[in-house]
């Protein structure tokens, strides 16, 4: 058998393994795109749903999760359950935040967070729906080897997200096996190839995958993507403000040079660590400057957010020592305008939260993750947002090359998510 032969075996599309539901069956309130998102997923049985912020995941997944079977369960973080809840019952259905089997007292809607999975025997729910999936690659394997293990006899399942790593053969391949639609090891073998830079997409491999990741994923921008108008969906613009900061770097003994960036990770930390006080000045004096706006300030030292704390009396610093319920009172009081600035980092509030009340935010410093920099700005860059967001970028002059890294990401980052709207948009046409 030839390798032509061989990946068309393995390209094969995903059959529908799941229920034919109609418009009538669905809650009046939906758009019709939202619509024709649940009917498909509900058809499919399994389905990856990736439709961007504010275009109403919640909705889809509560409503995907009513219409296969009695009873149901969605699986999201802390703070995004309560959320979750709230949004349920907006379009009469009576989702029930719980933390143990003990608490399941028949059919309807269930909501937990990732911590309480092992709590609940998989055998009592009709389908599963994973909210935002990226879990399954930002988990340590234990911890994704144990969601895709817990539900795999669950015959529905899904996950949702607004922000897969498409170019990530991590995320892609976790949410197929996850899925039931093909192991990580055989999609690896098909579509992917091992070299000294890590896994990378075979570059024959690209239209054949796409072709079969269409027939269980459907990726989403806008309700246009679907054919539908965008009224309604048009965002007010986003200012993305650079702040450089002037710090000279002591240069490492015997060095002619600062020791920069691009030197690796000690070389990173040691940039940042020289350069926190400066990055700190510059954040503190953007929030002085505009004291009536609400402010979200993200951070990736322990240092930065409790010297932000410090210089900045009201300010809340939500960090990783806090319990899980802690944390969820400050993000949620934080969502309510409640709190006028939020210092934390991207893995505690950088997915799933809703803060369309604030408009600025400072990354005080950033990563070379453009997954964590997209979802940090999409809190509050989301449909719903009324103003113009503004997000200033704080870095010295030597860590100007993450942030050109992280444009270079994003410039990349939507070839598979490009691929399968062009699959979806010649399939309906």
């Amino acid at each position: 058998m030839s390798y032509a032969d061989l990946l068309a075996r393995r390209e094969a599309v995903a059959p529908p393994q799941g229920r034919e539901i109609a418009r009538g069956d669905l809650h009046w309130s939906l758009h019709e795109f939202q619509a024709d998102v649940i009917i498909w997923a509900a058809r499919t049985g399994r389905p990856a749903v990736w439709a961007d912020t504010g275009l109403g995941k919640t909705r889809m997944q509560v409503e995907w999760c009513r219409v296969m079977g009695d009873t149901s369960l969605i699986v999201t973080t802390l703070a995004v359950a309560e959320q979750t809840v709230a949004e349920a019952a907006e379009i009469d259905s009576n989702a029930r935040y719980v933390r143990s089997a003990d608490e399941l007292d028949g059919p309807g809607i269930y909501v937990t967070n990732y911590e309480m999975v092992r709590h609940f025997d998989p055998a009592a729910f009709d389908a599963v729906a994973l909210d935002e999936a990226s879990i399954l690659k930002q988990s340590d394997g234990k911890t994704r080897t144990m969601l895709i293990e817990h539900f795999a006899g669950v015959q529905y399942r899904s996950t949702w997200t607004a922000t897969p790593g498409p170019n990530d053969e991590e995320e892609l391949t976790n949410q197929a096996e996850f899925l039931g639609q093909m192991t990580r090891t055989n999609m690896l073998a098909a579509y992917f190839v091992h070299d000294s830079d890590g896994w990378r997409m075979k570059g024959h491999a690209f239209e054949p995958m796409l072709r079969w990741m269409a027939s269980w994923a459907i990726a989403l921008r806008r309700p246009s993507d679907l054919g539908y108008g965008d009224d309604g969906y048009d965002l007010p613009g986003l200012d993305l403000v650079d702040e450089i900061v002037q710090v000279e770097i002591e240069p490492e003994p015997n060095a002619l040079f600062a020791l920069v960036p691009t030197g690796g990770v000690k070389g990173r930390a040691k940039v940042r660590r020289e350069t926190l006080d400066a990055r700190v000045d510059r954040t503190v004096s953007l929030v002085r400057a505009e004291p009536d706006e609400q402010w979200i300030l993200w951070c990736g030292l322990n240092d930065e957010a409790d010297a932000l704390a410090a210089a900045l009396p009201g300010a809340v610093n939500v960090h990783g020592s806090m319990s899980a319920e802690q944390k969820a009172e400050h993000l949620l009081a934080f969502a309510r305008g409640e709190l006028q600035v939020l210092i934390t980092k991207p893995s505690i509030a950088g997915m799933g939260l809703n803060f369309q009340t604030c408009a600025r935010m400072a990354f005080v410093g950033i990563s070379d993750s453009y997954e964590s920099y997209y979802q940090c700005i999409r809190r509050c860059y989301r449909y719903g947002q009324q103003r113009i967001v503004r997000a200033h970028i704080v870095l010295s002059e030597v860590e100007e090359q993450i942030a050109r890294n992280v444009a270079a990401k994003e410039r990349q980052a939507n070839r598979v998510i490009d691929g399968l709207i062009a699959h979806i948009q010649r399939r309906t046409a």
